[in-house]
């Protein structure tokens, strides 16, 4: 067990965060004014050094938890829980897109189109949420089907050409996402689209009170029903892949093509079918961005880089349906944690942002992890064979 425990994938993904924080507490101490001013004097008295040195990144990461997780500081639990609710909110939109990403991972494709797939969803949302009049609960359902929708044939263009003409999903992907953002650009500037009625500037009107989603903890929290919907998404993957035969034949795809062609797998259709449900997931995103979190009208810029986030995601998460809810609720809180970081202690927000690359950097190198920690290397493990040739002589 615990040579499973130290040549498994959960272990690496692990300790890149880890090396990542050591990292970031190096850069925090170095960009630290008072660990700048302490130095001065290293070689006379090293200790205020080291002191100046622990209080910068002790009170840096104390900031980061206090703004991400639990807020000691406030005087009654349910002020000091928000920080909690704001790290989950922030994280909606990152485990849906980082499980669109994931499952394109795992059939073989690679998904970078996750920009423009959030765009079309959230303009298609948006629009049946603000140009509508529905009851409530068909509104806000209405619009997120129509969300989900778009995001997914959004997604399967790219399906469809990679299956019927072979062209490559990153470049395919790579250019939906600039055609979608000035298409969605181009409808937030013209009358009677996606511009507020009255209003010169790029910026769709308010959405109406009956497709919002509810507040899960009431008003004082921003955290909204679209957390509920992530969640009920990393259950519907979770089974797509492990439980269902499209997941099998998914995985299979994955493994090899050309294996899976010819154990009888359609591998063209299954390109479709997965891009289909990549785009639908982070289609979700975008639907809970305009009907949860930004629901007094939204910019071009409505994705808010989440959908390259989502890619960052679902390689810290190994493509496993959990693995990337967990790793959205890290760079949540991340996100989260990062002002705070900022507002007590001064600390660049850029830190948390060159953390989160090393944490890729790291995943992106097990040899280098395994080297730096002298963990073993699944790949030379050695089975215990008999020795034929010793027990033939022996007889």
């Amino acid at each position: 067990m615990f040579q499973q425990i130290v040549t498994g994938n959960a272990i690496i993904s692990v300790l890149a965060v880890f090396l990542a924080l050591v990292v970031g507490a190096i850069m925090i101490a170095f960009t630290d004014e008072r660990v700048q001013a302490a130095s001065v004097y290293f070689f006379a008295r090293p200790g205020d050094t080291f002191v100046a040195i622990w209080d910068s990144v002790s009170g840096a990461y104390s900031a980061l938890f206090q703004g991400s997780i639990y807020n000691f500081r406030r005087d009654t639990f349910a002020a000091g829980i928000r920080p909690l609710t704001e790290t989950l909110t922030f994280a909606t939109p990152l485990i849906a897109g980082g499980l669109g990403v994931g499952l394109a991972f795992r059939v073989g494709m690679f998904n970078i189109g996750g920009r423009g797939q959030m765009l079309i969803a959230a303009s298609i949302a948006g629009w049946i949420a603000f140009g509508f009049d529905l009851p409530w609960g068909i509104h806000m359902l209405v619009a997120l089907i129509g969300g989900l929708i778009g995001g997914a044939l959004w997604a399967g263009i790219a399906g469809f050409l990679k299956a019927r003409t072979g062209a490559h999903e990153v470049i395919v992907t790579i250019m939906l996402n600039y055609v979608a953002f000035y298409l969605v650009s181009w409808m937030l500037r013209t009358p009677g689209l996606l511009q507020a009625p009255g209003s010169s500037n790029p910026k769709t009107p308010p959405m109406k009170e009956t497709a919002i989603f509810p507040a899960l903890l009431g008003p004082q929290y921003n955290l909204h029903f679209g957390f509920i919907l992530v969640i009920i998404a990393t259950v519907v993957v979770w089974w797509i892949l492990n439980r269902s035969s499209l997941g099998f034949r998914f995985r299979a795809v994955g493994e090899n093509p050309n294996a899976a062609r010819v154990a009888g797998i359609n591998v063209k259709s299954m390109y479709v079918y997965a891009m289909l449900i990549a785009g639908a997931l982070l289609g979700l995103a975008g639907v809970s961005q305009v009907l949860g979190t930004v629901t007094t009208g939204f910019t071009a810029g409505i994705d808010a880089g989440i959908g390259f986030d989502a890619i960052t995601v679902a390689l810290l998460g190994r493509s496993t349906p959990w693995g990337i809810f967990v790793a959205g609720v890290l760079f949540g809180a991340f996100k989260a944690g990062g002002f705070s970081m900022q507002a007590a202690e001064g600390v660049p927000i850029e830190i948390v942002l060159v953390v989160q690359s090393l944490i890729v950097l790291f995943i992106a190198a097990p040899p280098l992890v395994r080297t730096i920690f002298r963990l073993p290397d699944p790949s030379r493990r050695r089975r215990a064979v008999p020795n034929v040739t010793k027990e033939v002589k022996a007889k």
